[in-house]
């Protein structure tokens, strides 16, 4: 397995949450699924990765479009993340990624930058024994224009004072790669680096 390194042009890095550094992608999958359910929505898993980095609102919003439903998006989206927090104890670190955070802990200035809500963020980072290492965390809240425009990095570079062009994002959806691009920064895709979960744990299956 390839070996996750920082450019050495980096002056700051972040780091996507979801999929990135923790493998919460199949606990969101089946809390979408399951509140979904609820609505007569069968959600496939291809949608579902396609959609990866959009916070839970705008996932509700584009599952109306796709569907022709009338769902309240904001009321149905705080109903998955409910679900997501009952089911997150399940989540797993991504192992090489985590292992580069703990090499460059307190040589670079680091951030992360997700889709999600903050305070579910902050509680990721803290079940994974990371909280301390993240003094910025920029998440759905804080940016009103989400992935892939390139606010929520610029948002993270900003807050650390490191120019764009010298920030190296590390990343696992494509709108969050197509984010970091818009942004400037050095983008690295770290699905290379480890085995993608691509279909959901026998253990998820009766949550």
């Amino acid at each position: 397995m390839k070996r996750l390194s920082i450019d050495r042009r980096a002056r700051g890095v972040i780091f996507d949450l979801d999929g990135t550094i923790a493998d919460t992608m199949p606990v969101h999958y089946v809390a979408y699924r399951n509140i979904l359910k609820e609505y007569d929505i069968d959600f496939p898993v291809e949608l579902f990765q396609a959609l990866a980095g959009i916070p839970a609102i705008g996932v509700m919003e584009r599952i109306n479009e796709t569907y022709g439903t009338s769902m309240d998006a904001e009321k149905v989206g705080i109903q998955k993340e409910m679900e997501y927090e009952r089911l997150m104890h399940l989540m797993k670190p991504v192992d090489p990624v985590v292992e580069l955070i703990r090499e460059a802990h307190g040589k670079l200035p680091m951030a992360v930058g997700t889709g999600g809500y903050k305070r579910l963020a902050w509680k990721t980072l803290d079940i994974l024994g990371l909280k301390d290492y993240f003094p910025i965390l920029v998440a759905s809240e804080d940016v009103e224009r989400h992935k892939p425009f390139p606010d929520t990095f610029l948002k993270c570079a900003e807050l650390m004072g490191v120019e764009p062009r010298y920030c190296q994002v590390f990343e696992d959806g494509r709108l969050g790669l197509e984010a970091a691009r818009a942004a400037g920064m050095m983008a690295v895709d770290v699905t290379g680096f480890y085995k993608v979960t691509t279909g959901i744990p026998i253990d998820l299956q009766g949550l």
